[in-house]
Formats: C-alpha cells, sequence, structure tokens
C-alpha cells in the first residue's frame, strides 16, 4: 500500500494530466487538482465494453491517462464490461445495440489484457494494476436490488441523455432495457468504491449517474474526467469507427498502422499526436506551429507520427521497418517484403477470405472497396468490380491502397 509521501504531486505533471486530451471535469479542474495536490492516494477507473476483440487508439486516450496517472502512485482500476457488453450500451442510432451473449463476450476479452500491456506497465511491483470484470457484482442483483437503484432517478432525467433525444426527435423507438445500462454503469462505481472514474465524453451521462449513486447510497464525492474524442477538427467525424470500417487496432500489425496513419487527413496530425502519443506537449506545439508556417510536409509529419504510435505497440525496429516497407511499397511501386500469405481453395470467395484474415473490417467495407476500384490483382492489374467474386489462381491483392495479401491455391 501507499503512503502519502510516495504520491508524486509534481504540479507540472498534475496540470499536463488535467488539460491533455481533457474536455470535461466534473465537478471542477481546481477540485481535482487540489486533491491529486494533497498526496491522498486516489482510486481510478476506467471501463471499457468487451464489444469486439480489438480495442483500437480511440480507446488508447483513456488507458494513456491512466498510465500516467499510475505513474504518479495512484491506484488503478481496469473494468471490463462483461456483463454489461450482454446489454449494449444504447447509441444515437436508429436502435438499440445487438445484445451479445457470455461466450461471445468471453471470446472479444482474450487478448485484451496484452493489448492493454503496450500502454500501461503491467509489470510494476510497486504499484501493479487491478482488473475486474462488472459481472462480478452485477450478475448478483436481484430484482429487488435493481427497482431499489431505479428509484433514484426519474424517467425525466434518463430520457435527457442526448441520443434518446436524437431518437425521440427521429420517432424511433427506445427500449426499456436501455434505461438500465446507464444505471449499471453508474453502480459499478459503487461497488468499486472509486475516487476518480476516466472516460470518453460520450460516456459522460453514464459516469455522472455512477457520481449521482456514490453520493445518494455512499455521501461520497466522485470526480468524472471526460476526455476527448477522436475526430476530424474539420468534418467533426469520428476517427476511429467499427460502423464505417476504419479503425486502428491495438493489436494491428506495423505495416497496417503505418498504412492507415499516413491515410488519415492532414488535419487529424496534431490531435493523433495529442490523444493517442506519450511525445511531449512541447515538441508536439512545435510541430503544430511549423505545419502551419509550412516548414514541415504533412506526409513526413505523418511518418513520424505513425513512426512513434508503432513503437508504444511495438518496438522502434519495427516502426524504422514498417517505414521502409511503406517506401518500397509506394515509392518503388513493389509490394512488401513481410506480405500476408494465406493457402485457400480456388472457388473460395475473396471477400470472406478479407474477413477471416481480418485484411478488412466488414461486409460495407467490401462494398465500398468494389465500388470505388479499391481491389487489385497486383500481377496483372486488373481491378475486381465483382461484388461475388471467387478466387482462381495464385495471386496477390492489393486492398485499398496500403494493404496486401497473397493468397496461394
Amino acid at each position: 500500500m501507499f503512503s502519502k509521501n510516495k504520491i508524486d504531486t509534481d504540479p507540472e505533471r498534475i496540470e499536463e494530466i488535467l488539460t491533455r486530451s481533457v474536455s470535461t471535469i466534473y465537478p471542477s479542474k481546481d477540485f481535482l487538482k487540489k486533491e491529486l495536490l494533497s498526496g491522498r492516494r486516489l482510486k481510478v477507473y476506467v471501463g471499457a465494453d468487451a464489444t469486439g476483440s480489438s480495442l483500437h487508439l480511440g480507446h488508447a486516450t483513456n488507458f494513456i491517462l491512466l498510465e500516467k496517472l499510475r505513474r504518479l502512485g495512484h491506484e488503478i482500476i481496469i473494468l471490463f464490461g462483461d456483463f454489461t457488453a450482454t446489454i449494449g450500451d444504447p447509441t444515437g442510432k436508429g436502435g438499440a445495440r445487438v445484445m451479445l451473449n457470455k461466450k461471445q463476450v468471453d471470446k472479444n476479452l482474450k487478448t485484451w489484457k496484452n493489448q492493454i500491456s503496450k500502454i500501461i506497465n503491467l509489470n510494476d511491483s510497486k504499484n501493479s494494476v487491478k482488473f475486474v470484470r462488472n459481472s462480478k457484482w452485477l450478475s448478483k442483483l436481484n430484482f429487488d436490488d435493481v427497482i431499489k437503484l431505479s428509484s433514484n432517478f426519474t424517467v425525466g432525467q434518463m430520457i435527457e441523455r442526448d441520443m434518446f433525444q436524437k431518437r425521440i426527435s427521429d420517432d424511433k423507438p427506445i427500449y426499456l432495457h436501455e434505461f438500465f445500462y446507464p444505471l449499471m454503469q453508474g453502480y459499478d462505481s459503487v461497488a468499486l468504491d472509486v475516487d476518480l472514474e476516466i472516460g470518453g465524453n460520450d460516456q459522460t451521462f453514464n459516469m455522472l449517474t455512477g457520481r449521482t449513486l456514490l453520493k445518494k447510497l455512499k455521501n461520497k464525492e466522485k470526480f468524472v474526467l471526460t476526455t476527448t474524442l477522436l475526430v476530424n477538427p474539420v468534418t467533426g467525424k469520428k476517427l476511429m469507427n467499427k460502423s464505417e470500417g476504419f479503425t486502428i487496432d491495438l493489436n494491428d500489425k506495423p505495416d497496417d498502422m503505418f498504412g492507415k496513419v499516413l491515410s488519415l487527413p492532414d488535419e487529424v496530425i496534431i490531435p493523433m499526436y495529442i490523444d493517442t502519443t506519450f511525445l511531449e506537449l512541447e515538441k508536439i506545439n512545435k510541430i503544430d506551429l511549423d505545419l502551419k508556417q509550412e516548414n514541415l510536409n504533412p506526409r513526413d509529419v505523418k511518418v513520424e507520427l505513425a513512426k512513434e504510435i508503432i513503437k508504444i505497440y511495438h518496438n522502434e525496429k519495427e516502426a524504422n521497418k514498417a517505414a521502409e516497407n511503406f517506401n518500397k511499397t509506394f515509392k518503388d511501386g513493389g509490394v512488401p517484403n513481410n506480405v500476408l500469405e494465406v493457402l485457400k481453395k480456388a472457388g473460395d470467395r475473396l471477400d470472406e477470405i478479407l474477413l477471416g484474415e481480418k485484411i478488412i473490417t466488414s461486409k460495407n467495407e467490401w462494398r465500398r472497396l468494389i465500388e470505388q476500384n479499391g481491389l487489385t490483382i497486383v500481377e496483372s492489374g486488373e481491378k475486381i468490380l465483382d461484388q461475388n467474386y471467387l478466387i482462381k489462381e495464385t495471386n496477390t491483392y492489393r486492398v485499398g491502397k496500403k494493404r496486401f495479401i497473397k493468397i496461394n491455391i
């Protein structure tokens, strides 16, 4: 257990933690800053629902912030939402999320800890990280417990959530079980008895629900720190969006990470540096100024950004190798040396092969690639235009601009 004098209260480090990638702090930045400067060890947690097998750079923002607090000496908890994932957080889209079963959730969680270990030091015996699953307490609640919890909120309070308001304005249904999601996430804070919760600003409603429950059930204050989402500052669209078929996953291979970063628009370079790397703000501000004064080529900056990201999830050697492969492919018109090779049967569907090998993430992405002439047989230069294309012979395929796969028959 940490004693008071082992908590780092460096004002500059604390100020960066409370500023960089931060959207809003409840009840206030000054109040939380005072607590961090006091030397009191805070219990801090980040939660993520196991709705997919891969975490992406959108999740990394929270884990980077968590690691910085861990380095100060604070108690860190990472919550895997295995129970809440079976329900699904409501969305602002047309309807409720698809509910997952326990087997799907367990499969999704299989490599999460390893992915997170690239950001957070899990081998520091002086301040270790605790992993929990919310099924431990949520699965034990009975109907009486749920009624008592729900009695702390009105329907009016729940319906205020922006995504519910959007559904109402679009004349789309809201299902009763969706009101229970913020209640469950809120109860996580009570079960863990935390001092601070960190999450994306799209989770503000859920996190404040936990703050309300802690006050009512334990008479305890909980800080809520919402982080900025990775969005394009020009279009306002999310950069990491599974439904649109684009994410940079924490378990992506170096070449894939490199190619994906290089494909990003120039205007997201600085937000990516701020929210997904450990690079010092002073250096990022210098890059920003040089870009604005046209002292740097945006493409060269994206190369360095890609290498900075790959260093976190792989190492510097792999980062440099990915840069070399990229240059070989796109400057010299070749194919990377370490292109993925698979063995398949003639007559197999190409879309199913690409999905199975995780070259593409969805059928929607496949359709877009076909419509945009984004699939090419390297050896012949032939564009694939058939949605139901069947492989016939051994070929190397270029998928989009930066992904390759060689399929041997």
